[in-house]
């Protein structure tokens, strides 16, 4: 399994920006899919998660009606619209996923995902 997440870039505060993660392999039906970040010096934090059913979706506080995270089964990819950005939101940005039977679950804990992809840079200038 590979997941390969794109889209990065510099923009300014109140821009918008989408990153996608194309996962290789088989259908990802069966799998969850979330978003985390990560800035030196500080834990990888959960940014959204959407359930393998894709009806179900979670948000931390800090990206709640600013983000928003789809998904589409047919390509294999998750996708992260983030809009109203601000500098805070600079970070390195990974995908990541996890097997689960329950159609429902969203995850939003680092250690409730199994695979990761390698990470893409966000900087928002102010």
């Amino acid at each position: 399994v590979q997941l390969q997440a794109c889209g990065g870039g510099t923009v300014q505060a109140g821009d918008s920006l989408g990153l996608s993660c194309v996962a290789s392999g088989p259908s990802r039906y069966g799998y969850v899919m979330g978003w985390f970040r990560q800035v030196p010096g500080k834990e990888r934090e959960f940014v959204a998660g959407i359930s393998r059913s894709g009806n179900f979706r979670d948000y931390a506080d800090s990206v709640k009606g600013r983000f928003t995270i789809s998904r589409d089964g047919a390509k294999n990819t998750v996708s992260l619209q983030m809009n109203s950005l601000k500098p805070d939101d600079t970070a390195v940005y990974y995908c990541a996923e996890a097997w689960r039977t329950h159609s429902n679950v969203v995850l939003t804990t680092t250690g409730g995902y199994d695979y990761w992809g390698r990470g893409t840079q966000v900087t928002v200038s102010s």
